[in-house]
């Protein structure tokens, strides 16, 4: 197994440099199911990040880029059903895409609920809103 970085995938996804889009593909595409490529929960975010603030990608776009990433059989996820379950909320919701990683992570881990100043990010199930005069 192999690791990716978040640059291979926007160059993979987006296609803006030639040379490193075309390096992107051909690694890509010599993945396999027995030799895939990892890719970490931070490089997701990150992802998501890069093409909605740098690419001015819609959400929807970005939602389903990230479903034929996690559907290849040739790329492990970290977390994948924590991925697969923001890319669900992220396409039908206004959250963010970090804090609903975040908040499938402490699901995951069975801490419950993600205590957050984040007003929008406390409306997600499985998050409380903490004000700022609580002990």
């Amino acid at each position: 197994m192999i690791a990716l970085d978040t640059n291979v995938l926007v160059r993979y996804l987006v296609n803006d440099d030639t040379r490193q889009a075309k390096a992107a593909r051909l690694l890509l595409n010599d993945l396999t199911a027995e030799r895939p490529g990892f890719v970490c929960r931070e490089v997701v975010v990150e992802l998501v990040w890069v093409l909605r603030r740098a690419y001015r990608f819609p959400r929807e776009s970005i939602a389903a880029a990230l479903e034929k990433l996690v559907a290849a059989r040739e790329l492990e996820f970290e977390a994948g059903e924590d991925v697969a379950r923001a890319i669900f909320s992220y396409t039908t919701g206004t959250a963010g895409f970090s804090d609903l990683m975040i908040v499938s992570a402490a699901r995951r881990s069975g801490a419950y609920p993600l205590y957050t100043f984040d007003r929008k990010a406390a409306q997600l199930d499985g998050a409380a809103g903490l004000a700022d005069d609580d002990p």
